[in-house]
Parts: C-alpha cells; sequence; structure tokens
C-alpha cells in the first residue's frame, strides 16, 4: 500500500512539473489535468493522478506533520 503526500506545484513545462514537497522537489508527468503552480497534486508513480483544493491538502499535510512527531 502507498500513502501519497500532497506537494504543491512549483513550475510546468508542457506535460511535465515540479513538485515541491517541503524543500524535497520532484518531477511528475501530467495529462487531462488543467494545473498552474501553487496547486496541489497527489502523485503517485511519477504520475499526477488527482489535483486538490488548497484547503484539503493544508489539512492533510499538517494531519502528516502531526503524524510524524
Amino acid at each position: 500500500m502507498c500513502l501519497a503526500i500532497p506537494g504543491k506545484v512549483v513550475d510546468i513545462d508542457k506535460n511535465k512539473v515540479i513538485v515541491d514537497y517541503h524543500g524535497e522537489k520532484r518531477v511528475a508527468s501530467f495529462q487531462d489535468i488543467k494545473l498552474k503552480k501553487g496547486d496541489y497534486v497527489i502523485v503517485q508513480g511519477s504520475f499526477v493522478i488527482q489535483k486538490l483544493r488548497g484547503k484539503e491538502a493544508k489539512e492533510i499535510i499538517t494531519s502528516w506533520k502531526s503524524l510524524l512527531r
């Protein structure tokens, strides 16, 4: 089972995005999802599978941070 942490889109180039996970940046591909810088996404296997609302993403990130303390 994989657990995904939301990341923030910091750059977009054609069908690739750079996603920032609190300092660690990763490249992911996407299709058929409208994305812009600042959007939060869930990535699995280097593919964006879901775009999240900012409020929802921040709640998930806060939960992860409290679990990892």
